[in-house]
């Protein structure tokens, strides 16, 4: 079912536009002048391979086929020779398609480069990872990044209706109900070939057994009113959600832990957390549990939630997600996760207050901007031959000595006297917190 045109491939509309670069090269009256090399980046099923190919059928152009997994230096250079000996004989361009680029180390990238710069080759790469992480700035910059879409499910619909009547496809051998249809694109996520691969599993749940077939001869039921049609008028068997459910048993869960689903799933979870939304972070959770994510990373992010995003409004919460992570590492995967879910839900549920977090943070920007002293002489180390002389420690006020074990005193510099960093808020435990201080500070001031 692959389109072997432009004007056959579903979605990336964004990319097929009159005059776009894929148009241009795929234009046979323009192949001798558009050389334009591209990298397209994208999730899997997205029609990376196929653009390849169709352009260079549409194009005229020689198309040649590599793979980063299995291609080494020395098949790019071969092929690029192969090239440059086929344009200067035969006056024929080359298609140079490079899948998953993103796995060529540095010096692999770097045998792409003289084909790509002196014009011997037009290079389409695909990947699924940020080129930006991925691919060697020279070849960035030679080629064009074009960035494909997961298909819509009016995309991954009309490749389901397309391939069951395209004789390429089913060729009509069975139908499709709505639901059964609806199912294989919700189970697709935006990708084609799964879409494609699960519509042919399911066809062959539906197609009937040899042995269920309708008895001939002496046995078979009299025709009449009722009587099924002849052969020739016969329906199709149908394919319905449940030969879909046997089908496929999940739906596809896209995720990358080297790139930006990892960065983005990760970010809905905390984000998930910090809005107390439990549900929405088990989900997340649930997908890096699924996706293979890194448990240890996964209880990383919640000490850094716990101790961001609640603080000391549920001082309880670093404690819980560090006895998580403590957990994983003792009794590891697929236990690991009933910690990481008992802890998120925790840290989702649990009053929150950043405080502490911003506390720290306009402390540092203060020091990064110069505002800092020395530090008062009463608080200076006073331990070493020759301090007291120097006057370190004295006036030092010893806290415990007080009834109250709080005394009045300057501790901050100086020049930041009076500052305060730390303000807490009314939630949760940091409610005492802040009665607490208001009453320590004016102590500290000696206004008691």
């Amino acid at each position: 079912m692959r389109p072997t045109s432009l004007d056959e491939v579903a979605g990336q509309g964004h990319l097929l536009r009159p005059g776009s670069p894929l148009v241009t090269l795929a234009n046979p009256e323009a192949a001798a002048r558009a050389a334009t090399s591209v990298i397209l980046w994208g999730p899997p099923g997205t029609g990376k391979t196929t653009l390849a190919q169709a352009i260079a059928r549409s194009s005229g152009r020689r198309f040649v086929e590599l793979s980063a997994v299995t291609a080494g230096v020395k098949d790019v250079r071969e092929v690029m020779q192969e090239a440059l000996t086929q344009r200067d004989l035969y006056g024929q361009s080359t298609i140079l398609f490079l899948d998953e680029i993103h796995r060529f180390t540095k010096a692999q990238q770097d045998a792409l480069l003289p084909g790509v710069e002196n014009g011997w080759v037009v290079l389409i790469a695909a990947t699924t990872e940020n080129p930006s992480f991925s691919v060697i700035s020279p070849l960035l910059s030679r080629s064009l990044l074009l960035t494909l879409k997961p298909l819509t499910d009016d995309d991954l619909r009309l490749l389901i209706d397309r391939a069951l009547v395209d004789a390429r496809g089913l060729a009509g051998a069975v139908a499709l109900t709505d639901e059964a249809r609806d199912a294989l694109v919700r189970l697709s996520s935006g990708d084609a070939r799964r879409a494609l691969t699960a519509l042919e599993a399911a066809a062959s749940f539906a197609e009937p057994a040899d042995d269920e077939a309708e008895p001939a001869g002496d046995e078979a039921e009299p025709a009449g009113d009722e009587a099924e049609p002849a052969e020739g008028g016969s329906e199709p068997p149908r394919i319905t959600p449940e030969h879909v459910a046997q089908a496929v048993d999940r739906a596809l869960l896209r995720y990358d832990r080297q790139g930006d689903e990892h960065y983005d799933v990760i970010s809905a979870f905390i984000k998930s957390i910090r809005g107390s939304d439990v549900d929405a972070a088990m989900h997340y959770l649930a997908r890096m549990i699924e996706a293979g994510e890194d448990p240890r990373f996964i209880a990383r992010r919640l000490i850094i939630s716990a101790a961001e995003d609640i603080g000391l409004a549920d001082p309880q919460a670093l404690g819980i997600a560090v006895a998580a992570a403590d957990a994983v590492q003792l009794i590891g995967m697929p236990e690991g996760r009933i910690p990481l879910a008992e802890a998120t839900a925790y840290l989702a549920t649990t009053a929150k207050s950043n405080a502490a977090y911003l506390a720290i943070n306009a402390a540092i920007a203060d020091v990064r901007a110069g505002g800092f002293g020395r530090v008062p002489v009463h608080l200076r180390d006073a331990h070493y031959p020759g301090a007291k002389r120097l006057g370190h420690g004295r006036g030092y006020v010893y806290p415990h000595d007080s009834e109250i074990g709080v005394s009045p005193q300057q501790y901050l510099p100086d020049e930041l006297r009076g500052r305060r960093y730390y303000e807490p808020t009314s939630h949760g435990q940091e409610r005492d917190v802040q009665a607490r201080l208001e009453k320590i500070r004016r102590i500290l001031a000696g206004e008691r």
